[in-house]
This record gives structure tokens, sequence and C-alpha cells, in this order.
């Protein structure tokens, strides 16, 4: 048996400030952008440059309830790792466009990380990995 996460749903405010955000700041690239007339919506998934794994479906929200999670779909825990092959890179890169680290970065047993937060406030671990000794 084979199975995958293929895409998380991210809850957005707005799908063209959201592609801004991630594909400007952030560097991601649109796999798909499919308007679904019917129903007045998007299928849209993005994901980091050189991910071949799960990305992440834009979703608008479907009435107050779900508005209310924008940003805060983990509570105020990080809700997404954002691994990277050159964490200095990428830090310097984000700092450079403006993206909020809510912290200094540090080193962990498992790598380098900081968390930042995106344009609605959702907590991300930038994180590059030691090599297994």
């Amino acid at each position: 048996m084979k199975q995958a996460i293929a895409h998380l749903a991210l809850l957005v405010r707005d799908y063209d400030e959201a592609l801004a955000f991630y594909t400007q700041v952030l560097g991601f690239r649109v796999i798909e952008d499919t308007p679904i007339v019917s129903e007045g919506k998007r299928w849209i998934l993005i994901a980091p440059p050189g991910s071949d794994g799960c990305s992440l479906l834009l979703s608008r929200p479907r009435g107050d309830a779900d508005a209310a999670k924008i940003g805060r779909q983990a509570g105020r825990r990080v809700f997404l790792f954002l691994q990277t092959d050159d964490f200095w890179r990428d830090y310097r890169t984000y700092l450079a466009r403006g993206v909020h680290f809510c912290e200094e970065p540090r080193t962990e047993p498992y790598g380098t990380v900081a968390v930042f937060e995106d344009l609605y406030g959702n907590r991300w671990d930038l994180l590059q990995r030691k090599q297994p000794s």
C-alpha cells in the first residue's frame, strides 16, 4: 500500500492577495489555478520551489466560523514547516522581502530554525535539517 498527504487546505481571505504573498514574497510556484465557476471559487495549488510532494490548497472560508480561523488554523502554534537546503540564504531573502520573524534563528538538535508569520499570522518554521550522523 502507498499513501501520501497530497494537499493541505490553507484558509485565506482573498485568493489574489494570498497568491501575491506566497509567490512574490516566499517564492512559491503555482501548480494549478482552476476556476470553479459554478461555486464561485478556485482550485489553487501552490508549493515551494523544488518541492515534488505536498502542496497547499488556498481556500476561502465558508461563513464566519471559518473566517475566524484565518491565520489561526493551529492556534498560536507553528502550523507549517518549510524545509530548506540553505537556511541562511532563505532567511536573509525573506527578511529583505519584509517577512516577519517571531524570533532569532536558533540551532536545535534537529537543525537550524526560526519561526515566521505569513500575511495572515499563521506561524511557520523555516527549517534546515541536520544531516543524520
